[in-house]
């Protein structure tokens, strides 16, 4: 069995804060492979009935598993899951909880309580830059090609059926279940076009007539598609001013190979590599918790920046991502940098090994490999 080593250490240290972790992550991400290669741990599918007439009643049954290591997978199944882990929390905190679903929290109409204060949430993303070397693949092209769930790395060929299929168990096994929505046809299209148009603004309008729904539709199928992880919503960093794109946000899709596939990409030219190159960039991120803190930026002279890192009191960083560091153009950091004069700039590139440093118009511009991208933004957290 791979055992995928950051994310179990992510796991084993969150235990030791809080005894009650909420796994999640979009489906086929791997999210019960990783909970099954656990040391010592109970597992519970909630998919299946006799599971669930198991924790029916909630005490009874932790009181049968006190002071274990528990995998509760696909909690969402159960008619009242906050419920379990309140009481796991509140009454036993010697049980260690690890609850997996394909949603945040705070989507499902099921969790009455979202257990503020008492677990700790992660995000398993699809597979990130240190996840490829306990597949035995370390090729980023082939990271890109292929995307990031492991379903999808792993064979050695893969068809549209795939694809489709994945698209299908989304449709029936999440958003029904957890939002009954009707018109599956207007959603998948809106899927469709996100992934074809994956990175680029968003506005809702240009959805509204070939999805034939409305525009607060568009709007409100776009917040399910965020809450089950599919695509990220990526506000716009500004100051208010009236030269700065300060609404439509950029709408990021979850996984790679889901984007070259709708965009038609066969085998990956070089020009193909850098948007996708931005989306394993993203997810680097998102792997180290940094979600929350990442916006973009962009004016209305088309100078634009594809990341920017911002924090309470901190100077925002800017982050620019190259598939070859001698694309990076200076242009877009110097309009940026000269409305926002202070924060740190770094180039994430895919042909850069050793980090280095160069003055560039006068700015100080770090260019680092995926690999040191993850101890920058761990030393970011720690600050």
């Amino acid at each position: 069995m791979v055992k995928r080593k950051f994310w179990i250490k992510k796991i084993e240290k969150d235990w030791e804060r809080r005894s009650v972790i909420w796994l999640a992550g979009v489906r086929r991400a791997g999210k019960t492979f990783l909970s099954r290669s656990l040391e010592n741990v109970e597992y519970f599918d909630c998919e299946l009935v006799r599971v669930r007439n198991k924790v029916h009643d909630p005490e009874v049954f932790l009181k049968g598993v006190k002071g274990k290591r528990i995998v509760l997978d696909e909690i969402h199944r159960l008619e009242n899951p906050s419920e379990l882990l309140k009481i796991a929390s509140d009454y036993f905190p010697e049980t260690k909880v690890l609850a997996t679903g394909s949603s945040s929290l705070q989507a499902s109409t099921k969790f009455r309580d979202t257990l503020t204060g008492r677990k700790t949430e992660i995000l398993l993303t699809p597979m990130m830059n240190a996840d490829l070397k306990d597949f035995g693949q370390e090729d980023i092209k082939y990271r890109l090609e292929r995307g990031g769930l492991p379903p999808f790395f792993l064979p050695v060929e893969i068809s549209g059926n795939d694809f489709q299929e994945w698209i299908d168990s989304y449709w029936a096994k999440d958003v029904q279940e957890l939002f009954r929505l009707e018109r599956r046809y207007s959603f998948q299209k809106l899927m469709e076009l996100l992934f074809v148009n994956s990175g680029g603004i968003f506005e809702a309008n240009k959805y509204a007539g070939p999805c034939e729904i409305s525009r607060m539709t568009v709007a409100n199928y776009l917040k399910v598609l965020e809450s089950t992880w599919v695509f990220q919503v990526i506000k716009p960093f500004s100051s208010r001013s009236s030269n700065e794109i300060i609404s439509a946000p950029r709408v990021y899709a979850f996984d790679t190979g889901f984007v070259r596939y709708y965009r038609g990409w066969r085998e990956l030219r070089l020009e193909d590599l850098g948007i996708l190159w931005e989306h394993l960039v993203l997810n680097e991120m998102m792997a180290h918790g940094r979600l929350r803190n990442v916006r973009f930026w962009r004016d209305k002279q088309g100078h634009e920046i594809d990341f920017v890192l911002v924090g309470p009191g901190k100077d925002p960083m800017a982050i620019e991502c190259k598939w070859s560091a001698d694309a990076f153009d200076i242009n877009g950091l110097r309009a940026f940098r000269k409305r926002y004069e202070k924060g740190e700039n770094w180039v994430v590139a895919g042909d850069v090994g050793r980090p280095y440093s160069r003055k560039i118009s006068g700015l100080e511009v770090d260019f680092i490999g995926i690999d040191h991208l993850a101890k920058r933004l761990d030393n970011v957290k720690k600050e």
